[in-house]
């Protein structure tokens, strides 16, 4: 993979945000949100899975329309839409789980596929997979459809983890936040960004999933049993603090940037 870092587009031309240490924060907190807001609409606000599926749905085209149409990156609509992909991706892997009855093993394998399929088209139109370049309209159709796809998968591949295999929600968290720190290592160590970049948003996908089911679940699943919708409600708050202060010096660095 090419990381194209010599090719990076001007910060005010890309639609994506810059990866910093607040980027894996707010990303991990909307994959939590992403489980655990999805169960409370689905259970505990009793919509049931066809009408939250059909919401979010709608919510998320909107989103991605917003963010299609802006000529640079807008933090507060590149993070709903993050965290509506993050809802969606999870009703679509619950969708074929629970509603399909598709195995996880099978499921996981497809999502990998689709995502390799995925990189392999957008690298032989584009000849890059950087991150770091997103300001064409195809680039960031390929972009966003590897996000959705890197939801789905982690998904799949947390719930077979957790509970498929039985690692659980403890031991779940514990092992994929060791896979990141390690893909963390690699990068650190000289390892390509843009593949380290890809597999540690993956792997914060299960992270993320399994911290939300050791919040909410009941102390007889293993869980802590804070619930759903407190769960969602805290996350959902230290994301809009988070992107509001993105926000901010987002603009500041616009108006420092013209005034020079």
């Amino acid at each position: 993979m090419n990381t194209q870092t010599a090719h990076r587009a001007p910060p005010w031309l890309n639609r994506v945000p810059q990866v910093t240490l607040s980027f894996w924060v707010i990303k991990i907190l909307s994959t939590t949100v992403g489980e655990t807001g999805a169960d409370f609409l689905a259970v505990g606000a009793g919509l049931g899975q066809g009408v939250t599926r059909a919401v979010m749905g709608a919510l998320l085209l909107i989103a991605l329309v917003l963010q299609l149409r802006t000529r640079r990156y807008i933090p507060w609509i590149y993070w709903l839409t993050v965290v509506l992909v993050s809802l969606v991706g999870t009703q679509i892997t619950d969708g074929l789980t629970d509603g399909l009855g598709v195995s996880l093993y099978l499921s996981t394998a497809a999502f990998a596929v689709t995502l390799a399929a995925i990189f392999a088209c957008w690298y032989a139109v584009e000849r890059s997979l950087s991150i770091h370049a997103i300001f064409t309209r195809r680039r960031e159709l390929f972009y966003w459809a590897a996000i959705l796809c890197t939801f789905a998968l982690g998904t799949a591949a947390g719930d077979l983890a957790t509970e498929a295999l039985g690692l659980g929600f403890a031991w779940g968290a514990i092992a994929f936040g060791a896979l990141i720190g390690l893909t963390c290592a690699a990068w650190r160590l000289g390892g390509n960004a843009v593949l380290t970049f890809w597999i540690g948003y993956i792997l914060t996908r299960p992270f993320g999933a399994a911290l939300g089911d050791m919040l909410t679940q009941a102390k007889t699943y293993g869980g802590l049993g804070l619930g759903a919708l407190w769960t969602s409600a805290l996350f959902l708050t230290v994301i809009v603090l988070l992107v509001a202060m993105a926000q901010f010096d987002h603009r500041q660095g616009i108006q420092t940037a013209a005034a020079r």
